[in-house]
């Protein structure tokens, strides 16, 4: 049926005990409302209903439904409900979980936002051309890894899935569409994108945007609903600048105008990369300061929330850890350095590689710090492992330090008990068997260990881990870790007992009462530690 005939249809008469609401809904791809139209008839309580058209209907698709596009796509669904949102996969299994009760990842108030949405205006599916070919807005937020072989092998990002992405956007497309960036990508990737498109285009026309998320897992959803910022980079054209403003108008749906950061392609590109080299060198500064308090008897959280008093600097970023993880610091921070190297500026490659250099040791130096602390072997003893995700409120273990931990651990022969409450032993088996960067392929081409590794059990309890171990560290720093039971743990260990506080979540004092052992990273350290010296 025409939009015309459904208008007519709808502007007949209809008795009414009181006027009802206005109701919107979509016809032939517009938005329009239903609107009671007030008649003479006032004494019979009647109203002429009719259609006011509103806005053509915008159909939003995003390719990949992983930890940005499928939390993104979910909360501009729950903010735009005029707007039909499709996130698409061609992981069947990871489709089906975001259909159902038990997502594919956790992410607090995630749950929540998708079941408001989902079957009404948000769609997660495996049909890829379909919704490509109908979207006018697709986001793109597929895998960049770093790649392992071949020209900037270790620090180049690998952009073979958004190549195949934007060659099926191509292919599939029947009108003309905005194609945004949603993943990490390098500078200049938004160019070689365009010329893809362009010379595959059959005659329709492609703008390419830039929209880089700045989520911090854990807090995701919140991050989406009050956004520091939300910048979108476009081509500096009437048709590149129209493509921002349709953007931007889908944002404006909840997000302050002011917030709204409008720049050309190539400073958006850039700016996602320098906020996470800035965040990372934040971490890297506070943790280098780390081993010097340990040296000298200062305490790094004093240290730190002085030096963040300062108005210039700031608190945030300063707790010093056994190091940062997740999917984009170390791997942005790898393409800045491959950037700068391939523009000609070796001295600023070398000044961001340092921030790499420096997570490396602290890691190291925790590893390093826990053999000798235990007269100077693990083999054949039992550590049990608290926490592998790399942050607390989140299952994401993407280049979080448990893994440098762990393995360290394991190669002095080590029998690792590990207990985290949202990450799976499968994860933890696949994690402790891939080689560095194989985590950032998609999972059905992740390279996989017939065998898990026999030295690690995986747990549900934090006491069932810590039971008969010689020593236990805090690697993440989930808030039931503060409250543990420890008096019972340290009866349940092997004397002497070591806490290796890699969060600085403990009171130390408090475990040193009860007997334990206690490094706590950047701490004044215990007699016991001082006479046993870390070298990293």
């Amino acid at each position: 049926m025409h939009f015309a005939s459904h208008f007519t249809n709808a502007c007949s008469s209809v008795k009414m005990t009181s006027r009802q609401h206005s109701y919107s809904s979509l016809l032939d791809g517009f938005l329009v409302s239903l609107q009671p139209i007030v008649t003479s008839d006032h004494a019979e309580n009647t109203f002429c209903y009719g259609f006011i058209l509103l806005e053509k209907m915008v159909k939003i698709c995003c390719i990949g439904a992983g930890y940005v596009g499928g939390p993104t796509m979910a909360v501009i669904a729950l903010k735009c409900p005029s707007i039909e949102v499709a996130v698409v996969d061609i992981s069947v299994a990871r489709i089906t979980a975001w259909n159902s009760d038990e997502l594919p990842i956790y992410e607090p108030g995630l749950d929540d936002v998708v079941k408001q949405c989902r079957g009404k205006n948000l769609f997660f599916s495996t049909e890829l051309e379909k919704h490509v070919s109908e979207a006018d807005i697709i986001f793109v937020s597929v895998n960049t890894p770093t790649k392992t072989r071949g020209l900037g092998a270790g620090k180049a990002a690998d952009l073979t899935y958004w190549e195949s992405a934007a060659r099926m956007i191509a292919d599939v497309s029947k009108n003309d569409k905005i194609v945004v960036e949603k993943s990490t990508v390098p500078v200049k990737t938004a160019e070689a994108i365009e010329k893809i498109l362009t010379h595959n285009s059959k005659g329709i026309n492609f703008q390419i945007l830039s929209n880089p998320e700045f989520l911090a897992e854990g807090t995701a959803i919140q991050d989406l609903f009050h956004p520091d910022r939300v910048l979108i980079g476009g081509r500096d054209t009437p048709e590149g600048q129209k493509a921002i403003q349709t953007l931007k108008k889908v944002y404006a749906h909840w997000v302050p105008e002011d917030r709204i950061i409008c720049t050309n392609l190539w400073s958006a590109e850039l700016s996602k990369l320098a906020a996470n080299a800035f965040l990372a060198q934040r971490i890297s500064s506070v943790n280098a300061m780390s081993a010097l308090c340990e040296a000298t008897g200062a305490d790094v959280t004093q240290v730190s929330n002085a030096v963040g008093k300062d108005s210039r600097i700031g608190p945030k970023f300063l707790n010093a850890s056994v190091g940062f993880g997740g999917s984009c610091f170390q791997k942005d921070i790898l393409n800045l350095v491959y950037i700068c190297e391939c523009n000609g500026l070796p001295e600023v490659a070398n000044y961001w590689k340092q921030v790499i250099k420096v997570n490396d040791y602290q890691k190291s130096r925790f590893v390093n710090r826990m053999v000798s602390s235990m007269f100077n072997t693990v083999s054949g003893k039992k550590i049990a492992i608290l926490g592998f995700a790399f942050k607390k409120d989140t299952g994401d273990t993407r280049e979080t330090p448990a893994i440098d931990v762990c393995k360290g651990l394991l190669g002095d022969n080590a029998h690792l008990s590990i207990y985290d409450p949202q990450v799976t032993q499968e994860q933890i088996q696949r994690d402790l068997s891939m080689e560095k960067f194989d985590w950032d392929h998609p999972t059905h081409l992740q390279p996989m260990s017939p065998y898990g590794v026999k030295q690690v059990n995986v747990v549900s309890d934090a006491h069932e881990a810590t039971k008969d171990a010689h020593g236990l560290c805090i690697l993440t720093e989930w808030d039931e870790f503060k409250t543990l039971d420890f008096k019972r743990i340290y009866d349940n260990m092997q004397k002497p007992a070591f806490v290796f506080d890699g969060r600085n979540v403990v009171d130390a004092s408090k475990l040193r009462e009860i007997g334990f052992i206690v490094y706590s990273i950047g701490k004044p350290l215990d007699a016991w530690l001082k006479d046993m010296r870390a070298v990293a």
